[in-house]
């Protein structure tokens, strides 16, 4: 491993307990069967997480024909926007399930937030989700916000489609964002990291049996999980922007993140790995720890970096919302 992908094991000043937010998770994940529908546990799942949310309005729209919502910090510059892209391996999550977290990354950045409703499978499988995500940036595009002003971010799937994402936009010969933050990217859906070996004991939630089930049922009946647009360890590399990638140390798929940072290096991509040791996956997610506020702030200041010029004018409000509801 080079030296500029050697990851950052993040030191913690206070000590987090991660046990009560697994047993809140596991006792959701417990009351699902085979029988269960799909309706029910993308319901099960908002519920875990809506209430966190700060009781700001609701700006939904349609972004490019994708259900969209902005998510503004009261302090948000109307010349930062990211693009966030949730998680939920592809058949869960939403902007309601990953609101707290939005609204806390656009504070975080100074920037406003826009996140969107890709389809989900198994309705809608590979590469629906990757579509949808390139309608949503170009949508910004086309409203004439400039790419430089524009960053990703996503976590475990998102963290994945964000990349997916990238790809899809170099091979339209569309301008890419200024920089991009993965939280737990999942980027290898055959899981061949030797994680899933060596964190098996340490991860309360994730194996490999469960990471290559929702794979399958992304990918659908002929879906190829080497195909760099659904997994984007595979990919061409070269030409992306900076990168930031965080994890937690205890996670099946802490490969997917190392390996990645080890091959956006190789690939002459500026990336940055941050490590928190004892964390669990996205446990950005979980604002009463201080790990998360910690990669947040950490995220904006990352963000902040890369945003262009533009950020020397004049604020100039909030930004065109004309389509924001």
């Amino acid at each position: 491993m080079t030296a500029a992908t050697q990851p950052r094991s993040v030191n913690s000043a206070a000590a987090d307990d991660v046990a009560p937010i697994v047993q809140r998770l596991r006792e959701t994940y417990a009351r699902w069967t085979r029988r269960t529908p799909i309706e029910q546990m993308r319901d099960d799942w908002d519920e875990l997480f809506r209430s966190r949310a700060q009781p700001w309005r609701i700006n939904g729209f349609e972004a490019g024909g994708v259900a969209a919502e902005w998510i503004m910090a009261p302090d948000a510059r109307a010349n930062r926007t990211i693009l966030y892209l949730h998680g939920g391996g592809f058949r869960m999550g939403s902007i309601d399930s990953h609101r707290d977290l939005m609204q806390r990354l656009s504070i975080a950045a100074g920037a406003r937030v826009l996140g969107i409703n890709y389809r989900l499978g198994p309705e809608h499988v590979f590469p629906a989700a990757v579509e949808d995500a390139l309608s949503g940036y170009r949508w910004l595009l086309d409203s004439g916000v400039r790419s430089g002003s524009i960053a990703f971010a996503g976590d475990s799937a998102g963290g994945g489609l964000v990349l997916a994402c990238m790809f899809a936009a170099r091979a339209a010969n569309l301008e890419l964002p200024s920089a991009a933050c993965l939280m737990s990217p999942w980027t290898d859906l055959a899981a061949t990291g030797a994680t899933f070996l060596s964190r098996a004991d340490v991860d309360p939630l994730h194996q490999r049996p469960m990471i290559l089930s929702m794979a399958k049922a992304y990918l659908g009946p002929s879906g190829n999980p080497l195909d760099p647009l659904a997994s984007p360890l595979y990919g061409d590399l070269e030409r992306l922007p900076p990168l930031l990638i965080q994890c937690g140390d205890c996670e099946t798929i802490l490969d997917d993140s190392v390996r990645l940072a080890d091959r956006a290096a190789k690939a002459g991509v500026a990336a940055e790995l941050e490590v928190y040791p004892s964390m669990i996956h996205v446990f950005q997610a979980y604002g009463e720890l201080h790990a998360a506020r910690q990669a947040l702030a950490s995220a904006g200041r990352f963000l902040g970096r890369y945003f262009t010029e533009q950020d020397k004018r004049p604020p100039e409000g909030r930004g065109d919302t004309r389509d924001c509801g």
